[in-house]
Order: C-alpha cells, then structure tokens, then sequence
C-alpha cells in the first residue's frame, strides 16, 4: 500500500514536473521574440530619431539646398500639393489632403 501511494505521488511529482518545464519554455520562447522585437523597434526608432533630428532643422535643410540644388528648388504652397496612387498598373492623381487645422 505505501509503496503505491510513494509510486503514485512521484509519478504525480514527475508529470507536474514536466508540465511546468514546457509551460515555462514557452514562456521563455515568448519573452525571447518580444525581447527581439523590442531590440529591432528600438534600433528604428533611434534611427527614425537621427533622421529626424539630422533632417529638420532648418539650417541644415537650407545647407543642403545650397549644396546640392543651387536655387532650383521652387517654394510650393499646399494647395498645389497632389498625392500619386498606383492601383492595378494604372496612376491615380489626387489633390493632396491635409487633415486638421494648420493654425493650431
């Protein structure tokens, strides 16, 4: 009787055992790919940072103007903005669309 009862409870102790090694592993395999994707969205955003701060200041978007366009770049109004859509091999102009107001 108590060999049984020994035999069953490590038995019992051996099934939960690797229940929890497996519910665990699946864990770790989680905590791993949002660990990666948490590194690549991190990596993107000091880049999109870089770029945004390299490329918005006026001063070096002037620098840039002079350096590479020499005058022929046009000041365009936003009226005069279009939007390009290419659907099914066929181009689509649009006006361009600006959402909210400007003067906020």
């Amino acid at each position: 009787m108590i060999k049984s009862l020994v035999f069953v409870l490590i038995l019992t102790l051996i099934i939960c055992t690797s229940l929890i090694k497996n519910s665990t592993r699946d864990l770790d395999e989680k905590i791993y790919i949002i660990e990666e994707n948490i590194l690549f969205l991190d990596d993107r955003l000091k880049d999109s940072k870089l770029e945004f701060n390299y490329l918005s200041s006026s001063e070096k978007l002037l620098e840039y103007q002079k350096l590479y366009f020499e005058n022929t770049l046009i000041k365009k109004s936003l009226q005069e903005l279009k939007t390009l859509k290419v659907i099914d091999n066929q181009i689509i102009i649009n006006d361009l669309k600006i959402s909210g107001n400007i003067n906020e």
